[in-house]
C-alpha cells in the first residue's frame, strides 16, 4: 500500500470477502481495500462484498474507524461495459430465491454505522463515483479523477448519485456534472468540495489513514450517534433515488443512443447520439 503497509506487525487480517481484503490495527482503524487492479470495476459480488466487510466491522468493537481503498492504477472505474471483463454482474437471486440488484447492495451499503474515509487515487467514474460518494470523506491524489459520465454514454446516473452528489457539490454543480460527463481532478475536487484533501499520491493512503484515526480518537459512541444524526437519512433517500435510477436505467438501455455511447467508448470515438 503507498505510504501504508498492512503487512506491518500493528495490524491483523481481520477477513477477506472476495476481491476485498480488511485489516485491523491497533489504532482501532480497519483497512478495506478492494483488488481488482488496475480500473477495479465492480458488480454486484463485489458491492456485496463492500457490505460484508463494512458490516463485520460495525459489529467488531475493535473498529472505530476505517480507511477505503484500492489497490492498482484506479479507485474505481465504474462498471466494465462490453465483454472481456468483470464488472457487469448487476443483479442476483437471494438464498430465498428473490430477486437482488445491484442497488439494493447500495442501499445496505449506506445503512452502515461506522465512519469511513476515501482514498481516491486516479479515476472514479460512473458508478464508480457513486462509490467514491459512500465514504464520509475523501482523501484525493491530484491524479484523481472524478466523472459522472452518464449522459456521455446515453445512461442516467446511478448508485444513489442523485442524493449523495448534490449533498456534496450542491444542486447546480451536481447538475453540470450530470448533463457533461467532465473530468474533475484532485485540486478542483477539493475545491467544489467533492474531496476534503489533496495529498500527493504517495502519502495518499497514509493521509487517509491520519484522518481515520483522529475520528477514532473521540468516543465511539458519541461519533456513531452523531453520525447517526448527520447521515442517519441517507439509506433511505439512497433507496428511493436508486428505485427511480433503476427504472430511468432500464428505458434507457433500450435506445439507440446507449448502444452508440457504450459503442463510441470503447472504440474511443466522439459519440454520434441520435435521440432514439
Amino acid at each position: 500500500m503507498n505510504g501504508l503497509d498492512t503487512a506491518d506487525s500493528a495490524f491483523d487480517e481481520f477477513g477477506r470477502y472476495g476481491d476485498i481484503s480488511v485489516n485491523l490495527s491497533d489504532d482501532h482503524v480497519a483497512v478495506v481495500e478492494i483488488h481488482r487492479p488496475p480500473h477495479n470495476f465492480f458488480d454486484l459480488e463485489l458491492i456485496d462484498g463492500l457490505v460484508a466487510a463494512f458490516g463485520d466491522l460495525d459489529a467488531e468493537d475493535g473498529c472505530r474507524a476505517s480507511v477505503l481503498c484500492a489497490e492498482g492504477k484506479n479507485f474505481c472505474a465504474g462498471a466494465q461495459f462490453g465483454s472481456g471483463g468483470r464488472g457487469g454482474e448487476i443483479t442476483a437471486t437471494n438464498a430465498d430465491g428473490s430477486p437482488r440488484h445491484l442497488y439494493d447492495a447500495a442501499f445496505d451499503l449506506f445503512s452502515k454505522r461506522k465512519p469511513v474515509v476515501g482514498a481516491v487515487q486516479g479515476a472514479a467514474v460512473g458508478g464508480g463515483l457513486g462509490v467514491a460518494c459512500f465514504p464520509d470523506f475523501r482523501v484525493a491524489a491530484p491524479e484523481a479523477r472524478f466523472t459522472a459520465n452518464f449522459a456521455r454514454l446515453g445512461f442516467h446516473h446511478g448508485f444513489g448519485l442523485t442524493v449523495t452528489l448534490p449533498m456534496l457539490v450542491g444542486h447546480q454543480r451536481a447538475m453540470e456534472l450530470l448533463y457533461t460527463g467532465r473530468r474533475v481532478k484532485g485540486d478542483e475536487a477539493v475545491e467544489i468540495g467533492l474531496a476534503d484533501k489533496l495529498v500527493p499520491l504517495e502519502g495518499l493512503r497514509s493521509a487517509a489513514y491520519d484522518l481515520a484515526c483522529e475520528i477514532a480518537g473521540s468516543a465511539p459512541l458519541a461519533v456513531e450517534s452523531i453520525r447517526n444524526t448527520m447521515r442517519g437519512h441517507l439509506a433511505d433517500a439512497i433507496k428511493a433515488a436508486t428505485d427511480n435510477e433503476k427504472v430511468e436505467q432500464d428505458r434507457l438501455r433500450t435506445t439507440n443512443d446507449w448502444r452508440e455511447g457504450v459503442s463510441a467508448m470503447n472504440e474511443r470515438r466522439t459519440p454520434n447520439f441520435t435521440r432514439s
